[in-house]
């Protein structure tokens, strides 16, 4: 699957800025509740295994999952929920521990049937689903590293994986706040890292987003607030989408405030 060659070029990408770190800057914190970078790549190295452990079938899933699952239901934070499994696996350690968790997960999808249906936490999903959900979230989670470390991620097409999951969440992001999803939903026309166009959903100029395909997958995975962004938005539909957009699974979360996620002044580091 190309999808699992882009999780990998995604998880390298975030491995770069990485790669010199010193020790101690693992445990900085990040603008996402408090996380810092370890807490991240340990959240990352977790449920790439989980995915992994997908893979060998809903019983070793179940297995793998059980303890973390176990203290989910007993009341912990997801972020508390990942450190019985890392035992104290922590900075440089984890660091090498992710990345090379990260490759075997890209190709243990690469030669996975696209349509295999996986356990997952919630609904099981195919394949291809999950290594996408699992390219966002490096991506997403990616996000919180680069501004703190100043750095500005040289964005590919392969983002259209990610723009692809928030356009298809549309009814998701509404579902999930008890709310009934506007019909029908917006045109939504994006322009990508490389220049080209892409377009989702009927034309129509009344209800609608439209700009940067980076911008657009930011604000659905909730990592900028949409009035940070130059996003163009029409119509009520697409205006209450962006306000709640959320393309990963999970109770409703609350999108970042104007202002609260941005990348560091590098003067400042």
């Amino acid at each position: 699957m190309q999808q699992a060659e882009d999780f990998r070029a995604e998880s390298r990408a975030l491995a770069a800025i990485l790669q010199d770190l010193p020790e101690a800057e693992f445990h900085r914190e990040t603008q996402f509740k408090g996380w810092t970078i370890d807490h991240v790549l340990g959240h990352l190295h977790l449920f790439n295994a989980a995915a992994e452990a997908s893979l060998q079938g809903a019983e070793a899933f179940d297995a793998f999952m059980a303890p973390v699952q176990r203290d989910m239901q007993a009341g912990r934070s997801i972020l508390a929920c990942q450190f019985p499994w890392l035992n104290g696996l922590s900075g440089r350690a984890l660091f090498d521990g992710w990345l090379a968790g990260a490759e075997r997960c890209a190709d243990a999808f690469a030669a996975a049937d696209p349509k295999a249906r996986l356990r997952w936490i919630g609904p099981d999903m195919s394949a291809l689903s999950a290594i996408t959900a699992r390219q966002m979230e490096t991506w997403a989670h990616g996000q919180e590293v680069f501004d703190l470390l100043a750095q500005e991620r040289q964005e590919q097409d392969r983002i259209r994986n990610i723009v692809h999951l928030g356009v298809v969440t549309y009814g998701w992001s509404f579902r999930n706040r008890a709310l009934e999803a506007p019909e029908p939903a917006p045109f939504v026309q994006l322009t990508a890292p490389s220049g080209v166009v892409w377009e989702w959903n009927a034309p129509q100029s009344a209800v609608c987003v439209k700009g940067r395909a980076v911008e657009f997958a930011q604000v659905v995975t909730q990592v900028r607030s949409i009035d940070d962004t130059s996003l163009q938005v029409s119509g009520a539909a697409a205006e209450s989408w962006m306000r709640i957009a959320q393309c990963f699974a999970g109770p409703p979360e609350t999108p970042p405030a104007k202002g609260a996620r941005f990348r560091t002044d590098p003067a400042d580091q």
